[in-house]
């Protein structure tokens, strides 16, 4: 089958897609012909040797997919079948042909949805849905600060705070990826690269804070999150794309308002936790998609074969939404 493939860490210039043999089914997962994937920060930094593949999950880039179950593997319990359209999470392996999951990590695509769109939601989504209902405790009338509210996991948070009737601060380096963040409900914006962000958010709660923090950003942010974090308020850590560094009285002000700093992943979580989550999520959320309640957003599509765009696309911060990359024809589907 062909999939994404490098030989050592380095820039977008080092992937193709090469020849690797299908993966065989283990107990209790699917084979899954695929169709759509799509690009996640963490391939980014798989491809520049700064994340590791959890033991036992394929080296091939790509955490979610979307497509036909191929193959139904030994001892599945779940009742999906050959030929059902399904959008999984996966520990690595989307960027291919073919790819292995466990039957608890699947999804049935939304009636009348593509496969791109659905390729867009797994990982993206399901991160979105843990920072505010498993890791952190999202509330009606909340004040929830989204960071990076313009990115595949920004923009999901922003529609998954409203659905839970908070109220939505968002930070973002672009007036577009602000305007697409309101589009979805968020009622404060605030560009970063204009300035700092905390005066603006603390005015406009009204001295309160905020309740919930979703943080990929990190050190860059330290001192802002930390000023407008309210008292009793949860600053929820997921990524570093502003480094790890602190350098001043974080602990200090934690302590003051009695604020809970909290770092999670998603990728490296046990089997039975990430299965709990995608239930729950295919319980409450998946269904949302159907009616229009909730949008996934898709930025734009590539080619397999167009991997080093679509990870300079990422990289140049382009995108407002998901990348996605088209494996196939959604007509051979039909």
């Amino acid at each position: 089958m062909r999939a994404v493939r490098f030989d050592s860490p380095g820039g977008p210039d080092i992937l193709y897609v090469g020849n690797v043999p299908v993966p065989e089914t283990k107990d209790g997962e699917l084979l899954v012909k695929v169709y759509a994937s799509a690009v996640n920060r963490a391939d980014i930094l798989q491809r520049q040797g700064k994340y590791a593949v959890p033991p036992g999950e394929s080296n091939i880039l790509g955490l979610e997919a979307a497509g036909v179950v191929e193959k139904v593997g030994p001892f599945c319990v779940s009742g999906w079948k050959e030929g059902d359209r399904i959008m999984a999470l996966l520990g690595g392996g989307g960027n291919a042909e073919y790819v292995t999951v466990n039957e608890h990590l699947v999804m049935a695509v939304p009636p009348g949805m593509s496969f791109s769109v659905a390729a867009s939601i797994p990982e993206t989504w399901i991160t979105a849905f843990q920072l505010l209902h498993f890791v952190g405790n999202v509330k009606e009338e909340d004040n929830v600060l989204v960071h990076a509210a313009g990115s595949g996991v920004g923009l999901a948070a922003v529609q998954l705070s409203k659905l839970a009737s908070a109220r939505v601060f968002a930070t973002a380096g672009t007036d577009d990826k602000l305007s697409a963040a309101s589009k979805f409900g968020a009622i404060h914006t605030f560009n970063y690269k204009e300035g700092p962000f905390a005066k603006g958010v603390l005015e406009r709660s009204k001295g309160r804070g905020m309740d919930l923090i979703l943080d990929p950003v990190g050190g860059q942010f330290w001192d802002q999150n930390s000023s407008v974090l309210a008292t009793d308020g949860d600053w929820i850590f997921y990524g570093a794309l502003g480094g790890v560094e602190v350098n001043g009285n974080l602990l200090g002000r934690l302590l003051a308002k009695r604020g809970s700093l909290k770092a999670t992943t998603l990728r490296p979580r046990t089997l039975q936790y990430k299965a709990e989550l995608v239930k729950r999520f295919s319980e409450k959320i998946v269904p949302l998609f159907a009616n229009g309640v909730l949008k996934p957003v898709v930025d734009c599509e590539f080619p397999l074969g167009r991997i080093a765009d679509a990870h300079r696309h990422m990289e140049g911060n382009r995108n407002t939404g998901k990348i996605v990359l088209v494996v196939r024809s959604e007509a051979e589907a039909q």
